[in-house]
């Protein structure tokens, strides 16, 4: 069985004229994070409002709910009240339970109860909303796709 050895190549005194990165490429770099640091800069010093933000819209429906959930997926959502709305196996509860896992994160950071109500809102935008009064947290749940979104929106018809 032969072995090779393997080494780099040693540099020569050519190689110390060649560049690795282009200086004109570094160049347009440091320009490229320069214009973007003044762009910022001059949107955060002169207040300018911000235009990539989904529009608000009046809220249709709301409903209050508790959410409970575990580590493998399944969720339980209930009424104020304590009647249960759904209960949910890992398979139909993968979304809720992770937003749930979300909420509670959330409380502990706030260092506020973990059972308190979530508000499930639904806008005449189609938007779909969940708020957490107890943290001020809130997530538009159309950014999680349509399904996930209609997992909550089923909460609201009934």
């Amino acid at each position: 069985m032969t072995q090779i050895e393997i080494h780099p190549r040693p540099r020569t005194p050519q190689d110390k004229d060649r560049e690795l990165i282009p200086r004109a490429m570094t160049r347009a770099m440091l320009g490229l994070v320069m214009a973007v640091l003044v762009l910022v800069a001059w949107a955060r010093l002169t207040d300018r409002p911000l235009i990539a933000t989904p529009p608000e819209g009046e809220i249709v429906a709301s409903r209050t709910l508790i959410l409970s959930g575990d580590m493998a997926g399944s969720a339980t959502v209930r009424a104020p009240d304590g009647r249960v709305l759904a209960d949910l196996t890992p398979e139909e509860g993968g979304f809720i339970s992770g937003v749930w896992r979300v909420i509670q994160r959330e409380r502990t950071k706030h260092r506020v109860a973990p059972d308190g109500p979530v508000i499930l809102i639904h806008r005449d935008t189609g938007r779909v909303e969940i708020q957490d009064p107890s943290t001020g947290w809130s997530a538009d749940l159309m950014g999680f796709g349509a399904d996930n979104a209609r997992a909550f929106a089923r909460l609201l018809a009934q």
